[in-house]
């Protein structure tokens, strides 16, 4: 059984796992820039505290999350082997229910997400070459606007 929780401080190694994990498989083309104890004192010390994060459980077990303020969704990951069952869009719904436009980035190359965003009003506003971000890897500003 999977359930929906806001997540907590005892989230952070969960949620950095499940991103370092997609990360890796589903983002392969992305160069490895953080190590996983960077990763961690990411998530505890900067994501959670300046991000509405939800996580999505099953059994126990984080399985993904988002994480989401005012104007943006920040993240959205799910451990590879739970894509594509339905909760990237019950996650993506919670960010979206307040009804405020929202923006975000995936990479040029994500068709999957890109997709994803597509499918559910989200709205391509630019594509670049990647030197704004860290990978230095094209990618692409979508707006989500509520009807």
């Amino acid at each position: 059984m999977t359930v929906l929780r806001r997540a907590t401080a005892d989230d952070a190694k969960a949620i950095a796992t499940v991103h370092r994990t997609a990360m890796r498989i589903s983002l392969a083309f992305l160069p490895e820039l953080h190590t996983a104890d960077e990763d961690l004192r990411f998530f505890s010390q900067k994501f959670l505290a300046t991000n509405e994060v939800w996580v999505a459980e099953t059994d126990g077990v984080v399985v993904g999350y988002i994480g989401f303020d005012d104007g943006w969704i920040n993240h959205l990951y799910l451990l590879p082997e739970h894509q594509g069952q339905g909760l990237g869009p019950q996650l993506l719904a919670l960010a979206l229910s307040d009804g405020r436009r929202r923006k975000l980035w995936t990479f040029q190359r994500n068709t999957r997400a890109r997709r994803f965003y597509e499918d559910r009003g989200f709205v391509l506003l630019e594509l670049t070459d990647g030197s704004g971000n860290e990978e230095k890897t094209p990618d692409a500003l979508y707006e989500w606007r509520p009807a």
